[in-house]
């Protein structure tokens, strides 16, 4: 009984600060019990009213906002979004759901993805050492080809000790699609000399074709395209590149075979799928 007493205080003292101004609220919130909460200013502020409990006090105002969130008549909620998941973080930095969970009602039901950003980020800030947080907002950017995004959340994570081995692949992949053929190739050849998976070894040579089959075919269309601005056709062959001195020799892929080429459309590519070899 002496320890109940604490949480109903605690509950009091919630329904006190929900309570607040909401005479002010609009009509649509009347309908949903404490959503005067937007209200307070910050978690700090209503920490000391959680008699000393406040996981609790987080735990209660996060149920609060899945069944907010989950109310279509609501309109403008998201006005608050930040500011109802910052009490939150505040109150209980380490609770991870809230994080994911409120970053998973922001792309989904909101469509903002820079408002998922800033979730996990506030959850990434109260937690430096989990790398949760980052991975799973590349993740989200990967999903919306948001390549750029991706590749920087990726580098983000593998800087947390702990961070899953994927990560690097992730990320390899991502500098790739952004057209960072540098760092695809350094990041892919890392993970191909460290693997000691021979399936991972595998998918990274296979990437390391790719890189390489990128980074040479457009070097050769760029001197397709300067033979042809020249002469007024297309070269007969790769090699009167070389006479041409558009280029010192013809590149040979990962495998050491030639590149396909048609005199006639001018159109380069691999002799095989990279997933194919």
């Amino acid at each position: 009984m002496k320890k109940a007493v604490p949480v109903i205080l605690l509950l009091a003292a919630l329904l006190a600060s929900m309570g607040l101004k909401l005479g002010n609220d609009s009509l649509p919130r009347k309908r949903v019990p404490g959503s005067s909460i937007i209200y307070i200013p910050s978690g700090s502020y209503l920490k000391p009213a959680t008699f000393g409990f406040p996981s609790l006090a987080a735990d209660i105002i996060y149920l609060w906002a899945i069944q907010y969130y989950g109310n279509p008549e609501i309109q403008n909620k998201f006005a608050y979004f930040t500011h109802i998941f910052s009490i939150i973080s505040e109150l209980d930095p380490s609770y991870v759901d809230p994080y994911e969970v409120g970053a998973l009602i922001a792309m989904y039901d909101g469509n903002d993805m820079a408002l998922a950003y800033k979730v996990l980020d506030m959850g990434a800030a109260k937690n430096p050492d989990m790398w949760l947080f980052p991975f799973e907002a590349g993740q989200y950017a990967l999903m919306r080809k948001d390549f750029d995004t991706a590749k920087s959340y990726f580098q983000k994570t593998m800087d947390i000790p702990g961070a899953p081995e994927i990560t690097k692949r992730l990320y390899a992949s991502a500098a790739f699609k952004t057209m960072d053929y540098q760092t695809a190739w350094e990041t892919w050849k890392s993970v191909y000399e460290t693997a000691t998976d021979e399936q991972i070894k595998k998918i990274a040579s296979n990437h390391l074709y790719q890189v390489k089959a990128a980074v040479d075919i457009a070097a050769l269309k760029n001197a397709v395209f300067e033979f042809r601005a020249r002469t007024g056709r297309n070269p007969e062959d790769l090699e009167a590149l070389v006479r041409e001195g558009l280029i010192r020799a013809v590149p040979r892929d990962f495998d050491d075979k030639d590149y396909t080429y048609d005199p006639q459309s001018g159109a380069l590519n691999t002799s095989v799928s990279p997933w194919k070899r």
